[in-house]
């Protein structure tokens, strides 16, 4: 296929699905500038530019693609949605009922029903955190109390719910995951400031030339990093052997290959990590409890401790969402079942194995790298004393959604191109390939 752009709006299906993601990212930035009754949104920005950087405020800002510093009716943002899929997933080692019900189709829909359910709770806790800690801010509440509590905690609520539904909407009828889109596009939407408050930094002589280099030759490393160790995989060797299927007709021997890929995991763990370090921090913040309060300073976004717990969770959940979305006995079965073999390994359960003893290899350089790469715009900034808008963790976002949404428009085109081909017989009016035997 020369150049997919022009024919992407030429398959009905596809272009369907590309207007209603389109729309529906269209809507949650319409109501990420929606403000919240009631709250004095130039005291939260101000608290916020001063007091919140490098803090988990500007990593759930970051997420919330600035509804949070403006206390939009999605300030919440997509963030409750996540901390309960995680709550789920991670149950399922624990727990054998929620580990049956992962590999079973109507189990599937009862933890989605169940992860929506605790989605909502979070929303409740975490809106009314958000009213007390507001109430906190000088001149932030014109007329705080129980009644301006309830408003912010309906209305946060009731908008974190719909970017839930969104997000889901946009998975089951859109284009990508729904879920990583609206923190794509919440990211995206901050590269004008960012591009803007960094000139701005260059005229007043804040910020230096050569730093300025440094960051964006650190920028080009992660993007350039991200793309290869999205894309490479490793390739195990699977044969199918000739096969007599009856009356004469015999099925030719065929090679091919499974591709593992080295992060199977995607920008899953990055998120799942962030997720789980800013919940934690975030209650230790609304809390108005002093010692708490301490406590939450140690994971501030600069600190070693934020470093390290990152690096460690960025790790395991790389192999521990590896392992939910890829299973090497069904694989093992599947291939016993079609005959195929990968040469030297024995069918069943020798092939699981092997094929988990090389999943197990790969995906660690592929965890440590993806630690690096989400970490090393950290370190990078710190070192310079330059605060920067996009960090390792945005930009493996972007990079890595934005390479997953082009692969699934990209099998879109292809099936399309197939079923095209095998509507209209192809070469040979559409012979099988079969061979005969007289």
């Amino acid at each position: 296929m020369s150049n997919p752009i022009p024919n992407l709006f030429k398959v009905p299906e596809l272009k369907e699905k590309l207007l209603f993601t389109l729309l529906c990212l269209v809507i949650y930035r319409v109501g990420a500038h929606i403000a919240t009754p009631g709250v004095n949104v130039d005291a939260l920005a101000d608290f916020l530019a001063n007091q919140g950087q490098g803090t988990l405020f500007q990593l759930y800002d970051l997420f919330a693609g600035g509804s949070f510093s403006r206390a939009t009716v999605f300030a919440l943002g997509i963030m409750p949605y996540i901390s309960a899929s995680i709550v789920f997933q991670l149950a399922g080692p624990v727990f054998p009922v929620i580990e049956k019900m992962q590999r079973d189709e109507e189990g599937k829909k009862k933890l989605t029903q169940w992860t929506r359910y605790l989605t909502v709770l979070l929303c409740l806790f975490q809106a009314y955190g958000f009213a007390i800690f507001i109430e906190q801010l000088p001149n932030a509440v014109a007329l705080p109390g129980w009644g301006f509590r309830l408003t912010t905690v309906l209305t946060l609520t009731t908008g974190g719910v719909f970017v839930m539904w969104l997000g889901e909407q946009i998975t089951e009828r859109g284009i990508g995951n729904g879920m990583s889109l609206l923190i794509f596009f919440s990211i995206i939407e901050r590269i004008l400031p960012e591009t803007l408050r960094t000139i701005e930094a260059l005229r007043a002589g804040t910020l230096s030339f050569p730093k300025l280099i440094i960051v964006l030759a650190m920028m080009v490393l992660v993007v350039a990093g991200t793309v290869a160790i999205t894309v490479a995989a490793r390739r195990i060797p699977v044969q199918i052997p000739r096969k007599v299927m009856g009356r004469g007709r015999i099925r030719e021997g065929q090679k091919t290959f499974i591709p593992l890929r080295i992060n199977s995991a995607g920008v899953m763990p990055i998120i799942f990590a962030q997720s789980l370090i800013i919940v934690p921090g975030t209650v230790a913040t609304f809390s108005g409890v002093e010692w708490l309060r301490r406590f939450a300073e140690y994971f501030n976004t600069t600190s070693v401790w934020y470093i390290v717990s990152s690096a460690v969770l960025i790790v395991f959940f790389a192999y521990f969402y590896t392992s939910i979305i890829f299973n090497p006995v069904d694989l093992a079965e599947n291939l016993k079942k079609q005959g195929a073999f990968i040469p030297g390994v024995k069918p069943g359960a020798p092939t699981a194995d092997y094929i988990d003893e090389v999943l197990t290899r790969i995906t660690l350089p592929g965890a440590i790298f993806l630690t690096f790469v989400a970490l090393l715009p950290i370190v990078v900034s710190s070192s310079l004393n330059m605060p920067f808008g996009f960090g390792g963790t945005a930009l493996l976002i972007v990079v890595g959604v934005a390479l997953d949404t082009v692969q699934q428009v990209q099998q879109h085109l292809l099936l399309r191109q197939y079923d095209g081909f095998m509507k209209g017989g192809g070469p040979g009016g559409g012979t099988s390939r079969v061979r005969f035997r007289r």
